[in-house]
């Protein structure tokens, strides 16, 4: 059984934990709101960005509006775009990216794997640290959260973009978590580049016979619009991930402060069992004594 001194410093050490835990949940806390109120801001943008671009691109009908972000080529090449944090203590934010990114090199691109073409872009300092160890990393966006806004971003999309028009990758994959709520964040894997061909929206299909005049020319205007909305994709993604993780972070230290008081009503026993059999020891020597010197007279 371990004394009394050691209980003690055991049962100082959880209470400082405790705190710290709990000052961290708070920072958290505070750090979530603004986060989420940013992605919030940021889905009706983007939803609607790529609304306009398929109502566009849905009209054009012929292959006018063909982009060089559109090629579709055998996919030899990949990059991956894995988007972690910069700190840990969040729990399994940043290990189920890792997972995340794995699972679909096994499922998806195991032949360019063992070839050698999976390169890794890492947005997060987790990210760069797990992946450089394990190959080729683009770029390095290990700091992007400390100062996170659209052109810390869009370098990395601009660098990912120019890869893809120049035929060094062949596709291009963004793995992220997306927020949900505070206790939930789903791993996603989007493909960035090429674009993926989508339907023609119920506004594009109904507004389908009308007339409409471009200033400039609706080529011209396509072809500006999608490199924006590439970049405005990414960054959402960035977003989506920077909410998750103060949402897994406060999570995890709300769970580490009520481990902490589980703890200490644990260790408080102990030490009040300890205290008590030391007590009682201290009593059967005395008595024990007493008698010796009783029966000795």
């Amino acid at each position: 059984m371990a004394s009394l001194k050691e209980v003690r410093n055991r049962i100082v050490s959880v209470q400082s934990t405790q705190q710290i835990t709990k000052a961290m949940k708070m920072v958290a806390a505070a750090k979530l709101r603004r986060a989420q109120d940013n992605i919030l801001r940021m889905r009706p943008y983007a939803q609607r960005l790529n609304s306009i671009l398929s109502n566009l691109t849905s009209l054009a009908g012929d292959d006018d509006m063909v982009s060089e972000y559109g090629v579709q080529r055998d996919v030899n090449r990949v990059l991956i775009i894995a988007i972690t944090s910069d700190r840990g203590l969040a729990g399994a934010f940043n290990s189920n990216i890792f997972k995340g990114v794995n699972q679909l090199i096994a499922e998806r691109y195991a032949t360019q794997a063992a070839a050698g073409n999976i390169t890794v872009m890492a947005i997060g300092k987790r990210a760069h640290d797990y992946f450089s160890k394990r190959g080729p990393v683009l770029g390095e966006y290990t700091h992007v959260f400390s100062q996170l806004s659209f052109d810390t971003v869009r370098v990395a999309a601009e660098q990912a973009m120019e890869g893809f028009r120049n035929g060094q990758f062949d596709q291009v994959v963004v793995v992220y978590n997306e927020f949900k709520n505070v206790a939930t964040q789903i791993v996603r894997s989007e493909q960035l580049l090429p674009l993926v061909p989508t339907e023609a929206p119920a506004e594009a299909v109904a507004t389908s016979n009308i007339d409409y005049i471009f200033e400039p020319s609706k080529e011209e205007i396509v072809q500006t619009l999608i490199p924006q909305s590439l970049k405005i994709q990414l960054y959402k993604a960035v977003l989506e991930s920077n909410a998750s993780e103060h949402g897994a972070r406060m999570t995890a230290m709300d769970k580490a402060t009520e481990n902490a008081g589980e703890l200490l009503k644990s260790l408080k026993l102990t030490y009040n069992r300890t205290r008590q059999a030391a007590i009682t020891t201290e009593i059967l020597e005395i008595v024990g004594g007493a008698e010796a010197l009783a029966s000795s007279r």
